[in-house]
């Protein structure tokens, strides 16, 4: 084993975002410094069982990822993480795997994690659940903590925080599957007289698009509502902004730790191939088109830059996040979306092509995220724990 922080690659996950999650990793993969860093791939399967190896096709014989043929030898073993202050991968006994498949992690061969890269996205992952288990080992790990994950994953609860630090968003409502249940035409004439069509019905927590619909009269905001309960129990509506540049920005640093601060990228702008940029036009039909930079004037850019820190800065963020706004076309009047914490990392992805063309290259932006995951670890460290 070569000198270098061993750095555990954390992805799949009981997510409805898992495959997405499994084509980041891929590409974190290949972009890592090799030479630099011991890299091992941690992957969590749809039931929530862990997984360790140094092979991700290893990982998907092992039922992890997606399905393909299973190789002769598989070295890979079932792990949990140990949650004492700096705890690490611990192996778990499997009877499904061979104990030939697993000799290659067996007992003290378990490698010890400098840093975690937890590139789950949605539920369990991105959503501050595992941010929690990850600060209980005292393990570093990059991207938002706790707090900051658990409320930009809740679009209702995020709104609210950004209503507070005043910076301008799409107007929505919120409602709960205990009133749509109760109280199913109250809600739809409150929705229509406060929003008016169209309008976007989402889940609360939720990414990658995954329940969204776009609503322009009352039979298919009633379904729209529908579908977006069966994947949470809370769900926003927001009014529909026509006419709009959809911006994203990209952010990299911490928040209120850091004298550097955190820096916003250069902005693009997403094209979508549908109606709105919904999950088959992001991941599957490759008809979206992204404009780097974004065709805005200078005063817009940088308007968008600084709501961007300023949201980033509103929920303690750390590490990394993509902003998303809407500029109006003719008015130039810039809304904020939202805020994601883990944001792909596939090839086609925005976070990534936003440094490259901000001057940081995907590897280098790589090493910046891991020495952010450490510099936020060791300010905690100085922290007291007993009083």
């Amino acid at each position: 084993m070569k000198d270098g922080l061993h750095i555990g690659i954390l992805f799949g996950g009981r997510s409805c975002e898992h495959e997405v999650s499994v084509t980041s990793a891929r590409s974190i993969l290949k972009a890592l410094h090799r030479n630099k860093y011991n890299v091992h791939l941690i992957g969590i399967d749809k039931s929530g069982h862990w997984y360790l190896s140094d092979d991700i096709e290893a990982l998907a014989s092992a039922g992890c990822v997606e399905k393909i043929e299973a190789a002769d030898s598989v070295s890979t073993t079932t792990v949990s993480l140990s949650l004492h202050n700096q705890g690490n991968l611990t192996r778990l006994p499997d009877s499904s795997i061979s104990e030939s498949s697993i000799s290659a992690f067996s007992g003290s061969h378990i490698p010890a994690v400098d840093v975690v890269f937890p590139v789950l996205h949605g539920t369990f992952g991105e959503d501050g659940t595992l941010q929690g288990v990850l600060e209980m080992a005292g393990l570093p790990y990059v991207g938002c903590g706790v707090a900051a994950s658990a409320l930009a994953m809740d679009k209702a609860l995020a709104k609210k925080v950004f209503e507070s630090a005043n910076i301008p968003q799409v107007r929505y409502m919120v409602c709960t599957v205990w009133q749509w249940q109760q109280h199913k035409n109250r809600v739809i004439n409150q929705i229509e007289s406060d929003l008016g069509y169209a309008m976007f019905v989402k889940p609360a927590n939720m990414g990658s698009s995954v329940g969204i619909s776009k609503a322009k009269k009352r039979d298919q905001l009633a379904i729209a509502i529908e579908h977006a309960f069966e994947f949470d129990n809370k769900i926003v509506i927001e009014q529909a902004m026509e006419n709009c540049h959809e911006i994203e920005c990209a952010i990299l640093g911490n928040a209120h730790i850091s004298n550097a601060g955190p820096a916003a990228s250069v902005l693009g702008e997403i094209i979508p191939g549908a109606e709105f940029y919904n999950y088959e036009t992001k991941y599957i039909d490759d008809k979206s088109q992204s404009v780097i930079p974004a065709p805005l004037d200078a005063k817009t850019t940088a308007r968008v830059q600084q709501l961007a820190i300023e949201a980033f800065k509103a929920i303690d963020g750390r590490g990394l996040a993509r902003v998303d706004f809407f500029v109006h076309r003719d008015s130039r009047e810039v809304v904020l979306n939202e805020l994601n914490t883990m944001p792909g990392f596939t090839p086609i992805s925005m976070y990534p092509k936003l440094w490259a063309a901000s001057g940081i290259p995907y590897p280098k932006l790589l090493d910046r995220l891991i020495e952010l995951a450490i510099e936020n670890h060791q300010s905690k460290q100085l922290l007291k724990r007993v009083f």
